[in-house]
């Protein structure tokens, strides 16, 4: 069973432990993640000109709004000022910035009534990161920028946390993802081709969580978490910030979630940057994530 935690004081190594068994942790906006939206915000209406950037969808040809959005994403992805603003918010949550490493912040949209809901706006189906070659000692970060509704969030479907799911990653190499297939999302407009890990069996996905923070809020996750993005029939394209931590002793010591059906090639690791300084992720580490990945399916 997971259960969520609202604005819990344990340590940051409790928090890791219980993440790993499934438990889901949900915090109020702090300075430093008001300070991320409002950088966010500044950024997307800079782009949106005159228009609400949360209706803007009903005025613009999609072809147009795709476009817009493959300028404006990497804009904020690779900007110096989240590079600033992450490790202050993982400062006051707890954590350790020499042992926290860090990927870059993802600035997502879901539009509303199937819109836009492939390629540059992907509509997630249900799935685990760790699909996508993720380490499983991950934490998954979630802000939204503006105020979302039960109808335009994502769902976890914790009752999959260690009940396997027969899936599509053994066809997932990440290497190939990042070289062939990240590149191209932007040309995805109106069907997406790119082979991703998609369940491959019925799911029950009724009885979803979806948890509802304020702009700023925070909700950390497994990155074994089954989740999806909802069906967004808000009538407002939904704007928020993911960004993903790992911890250094975890990944050297594997203290992690149980792996219950991940099965793809590669590891995400290299990805990582050090929260105190920027450096990358230990070469070694990664090589060595990678070889027990190759081992796995061999």
């Amino acid at each position: 069973m997971s259960v969520v935690l609202s604005n819990s004081r344990v340590s940051d190594d409790d928090r890791r432990r219980m993440l790993f068994q499934g438990n889901v942790f949900l915090y109020s906006a702090t300075p430093s993640s008001t300070k991320l939206i409002e950088f966010a915000r500044e950024l997307i209406e800079e782009a949106f000109g005159d228009r609400d950037p949360q209706t803007a969808q009903f005025d613009m040809p999609v072809e147009e709004f795709a476009a817009l959005l493959a300028e404006l994403k990497p804009r904020f992805i690779h900007h110096p000022t989240c590079k600033k603003l992450l490790p202050l918010l993982m400062e006051e949550l707890g954590m350790s910035l020499g042992d926290t490493y860090f990927d870059v912040p993802r600035l997502r949209t879901s539009t509303s009534d199937h819109y836009l809901d492939s390629g540059i706006s992907y509509a997630y189906h249900a799935h685990r990161d760790c699909w996508y070659a993720a380490p499983f000692c991950q934490v998954n970060w979630w802000i939204p920028i503006y105020e979302v509704v039960p109808e335009n969030v994502f769902a976890l479907h914790p009752q999959y946390f260690d009940r396997p799911v027969r899936n599509g990653s053994g066809r997932y190499d990440y290497a190939d993802w990042t070289a062939v297939s990240r590149p191209t999302a932007a040309q995805h407009i109106y069907t997406d081709t790119r082979e991703q890990p998609k369940p491959e069996e019925e799911l029950d996905l009724v009885s979803d969580l979806r948890l509802v923070p304020e702009p700023g809020g925070i909700l950390l996750f497994s990155g074994a978490q089954l989740h999806s993005t909802v069906a967004n029939t808000s009538g407002r394209t939904r704007f928020s910030i993911d960004f993903r931590t790992v911890h250094i002793d975890d990944v050297r010591s594997r203290a992690a979630a149980p792996n219950v059906d991940a099965t793809c090639k590669g590891t995400t690791l290299r990805d990582f940057y050090q929260a105190a300084g920027l450096e990358r992720i230990p070469e070694e580490l990664a090589a060595a994530y990678e070889a027990e990945a190759l081992a796995k399916i061999t």
